[in-house]
């Protein structure tokens, strides 16, 4: 596969009817695009090979399985040479959804979800803050998503 493939408008448009529902069959996003779905499968290929789009995960509705807090973490490191070690501990924590090396106070700021509040209690003491190499952490619990959404991709004109 060649890697100097530019994307063009219908792979965009594709990627926004699938981003919209990744469930949408071929057959459906062709018939709107008036293309085949051999060719959207095609395309599909291409755009998964290069790079630009990943494996599907399934997305889950996290509080109906019981997951009713939402939390972010920031995290600072004793030094920052510890970060490789510090992030292959966090990676072990199954609460621990996403994180991200950043600029500014912290060293790195996580994603996580625990059951009530003294799940999330257990899980930064007994877990994360016992971490070699974690210095101090803060903790935001959220209140409500307003809405997290797919970036949409614009037409090339």
């Amino acid at each position: 596969m060649a890697l100097n493939y530019e994307i063009d408008n219908t792979d965009i448009q594709i990627l926004n009817i699938l981003m919209e529902n990744a469930f949408t069959p071929y057959t459906e996003i062709g018939k709107k695009l008036f293309i085949s779905a051999g060719t959207v499968h095609v395309r599909m290929n291409k755009l998964e090979k290069l790079g630009i789009v990943r494996p599907p995960q399934l997305q889950l509705d996290l509080t109906k399985l019981g997951m009713d807090i939402t939390a972010f973490i920031g995290i600072y490191l004793v030094r920052s040479d510890m970060y490789d070690k510090v992030v292959t501990q966090l990676k072990k924590i199954d609460e621990v959804l996403s994180c991200n090396y950043t600029t500014g106070n912290y060293s790195l700021f996580l994603k996580m979800v625990c059951r009530d509040t003294q799940h999330l209690r257990v899980v930064l003491h007994d877990k994360i803050q016992k971490i070699d190499g974690i210095s101090r952490t803060e903790t935001l619990i959220s209140l409500e998503e307003s809405f997290n959404r797919p970036m949409q991709i614009r037409e090339v004109k």
